[in-house]
């Protein structure tokens, strides 16, 4: 892939990108309008592919929150277009990298010295570059090292970048942009975090400490003495990428395993530590030779606020959306209601949130579920194609339930995707039942 050597950093600089963006979807849209006047309606496919694309190869210029926030989009397939999703999903893990003048930049501010000083040997191209930063693989000592930069100017545009993005969000997620205000400040809260490579490394150690008896689970060991507040140095977990590893095609025993270890993890940070690694795509997990899950990025750390934690997991029980005595109290709890709602829009939303409830919450009613099933994914999706396609649904364009529902909604979505990826079935209990951890209260 092409190198980038150079991001706009300024604020007229990023500005301009994003309007000279918004200028290019206006013209994919006159366009668009111009051949269906001509032609009759010829569907959207062609005006949403030369959107993504336009909107693609601007954030993925401008790198950061603009591009986390696309990363964010892709994992679920329902809130954006098909064309969308798959192009937004390369920020994952294959964004368009930085040059090497500009990692040697960002070492020699950190520590005096560029990156050839400081370790025997270190690779002029990235391994890997995402959207707040690029891995390098490095050697110290013998031993190998995987070496994460973070892009220059990402730190500071946070708050700028999320504002200019906030119209593009309005417009792809039919959301009033009062309902968005406190959602925004909850993804900037989360990006400004993820910035802070000081937090990531003491995150990283303190959640691999925490999760390190877990069977076929593996940490690498960080190292604060190559380590600075825009730099992370890591041991390189030897093995394949999750979808690399996908390909090759495993047995169901070894889907099963790794299957099971991911669900492990989650739960045991969730329902233990009540704080979770809320970044499950395929770029941060490795499968290691001797078939184990390697956990490499704690960027994205999310603390679950104790009240939010009971009333969100008592939704989650068999039977309560049957139970309105039960149900309805908690659904005012998380917000899913709005003041001004009528009785026709809390019956109708009342209806939508059961569905949703009662098909997601199936994972949890069970003591195995088989995440391969493909109908159980096939009702999601349709779900999420019936809800967005409803004139009522659109016609509130009103954001509902509370932000802190935000990444845990993510982490659950993202979970159940990778799951079914791998096409795993897992114990759902089996951490309750082994004594590894007390039934969550």
């Amino acid at each position: 892939m092409k190198e980038q050597h150079k991001i706009p950093v300024s604020k007229v600089q990023r500005a301009a990108k994003f309007v000279e963006t918004g200028a290019k979807m206006g013209g994919n849209y006159m366009k668009y309008y111009a051949k269906r006047f001509i032609d009759g309606d010829t569907g959207r496919d062609a005006l949403d592919e030369a959107n993504a694309t336009d909107v693609y190869s601007a954030l993925s210029q401008l790198k950061g929150s603009a591009l986390k926030a696309a990363q964010m989009m892709s994992m679920d397939e329902n809130v954006l277009p098909k064309a969308y999703s798959q192009k937004f999903q390369m920020s994952q893990y294959n964004a368009p990298p930085l040059s090497y003048p500009l990692v040697v930049k960002t070492f020699k501010k950190y520590f005096d010295k560029g990156p050839d000083a400081v370790f025997d040997s270190f690779t002029t191209n990235a391994v890997n570059a995402a959207s707040i930063g690029q891995v390098h693989q490095a050697e110290l000592n013998g031993k190998k090292l995987a070496v994460k930069v973070q892009y220059p100017g990402v730190a500071n545009s946070v708050s700028s970048d999320l504002k200019l993005a906030k119209p593009i969000a309005m417009r792809l997620m039919n959301i009033r942009g009062k309902d968005l205000d406190k959602y925004m400040k909850e993804v900037e809260a989360r990006l400004i975090e993820e910035t802070d490579y000081e937090l990531e490394l003491r995150r990283s150690v303190e959640a691999s400490e925490a999760c390190g008896h877990l069977e076929n689970l593996v940490f690498p060991t960080y190292y604060p003495e190559y380590s600075s507040e825009r730099i992370i140095t890591m041991d390189w977990i030897q093995g394949k990428h999750l979808t690399e590893w996908i390909k090759t095609d495993p047995s169901q025993a070894e889907r099963n395993k790794i299957g099971q270890a991911l669900w492990n993890f989650y739960e045991y940070q969730i329902h233990r530590l009540k704080s979770v690694h809320a970044d499950p795509h395929p770029g941060n997990f490795i499968i290691t030779d001797d078939k184990k899950l390697g956990v490499i990025d704690f960027g994205c750390i999310k603390v679950v606020p104790e009240e939010f934690y009971q009333t969100y997991f008592r939704l989650m029980e068999p039977g309560i959306a049957n139970d309105p005595k039960r149900f309805m109290p908690l659904l005012e709890e998380l917000e899913f209601f709005h003041p001004d709602d009528s009785p026709k829009e809390r019956a109708y939303f009342t209806s939508v949130f059961t569905k949703m409830v009662g098909l997601l919450g199936k994972p949890f009613s069970v003591e195995h579920f088989d995440f391969s099933d493909k109908e159980f994914f096939g009702k999601i999706y349709a779900l999420g194609d019936e809800i967005s396609a409803d004139k009522q649904f659109r016609k509130s364009n009103a954001a509902r339930g509370s932000e802190h529902g935000i990444y845990i909604n993510r982490t659950y979505f993202g979970l159940f995707n990778l799951l079914h990826q791998i096409g795993a079935t897992v114990e759902t209990d089996a951490l309750k039942r082994n004594g590894v951890m007390q039934k969550a209260s």
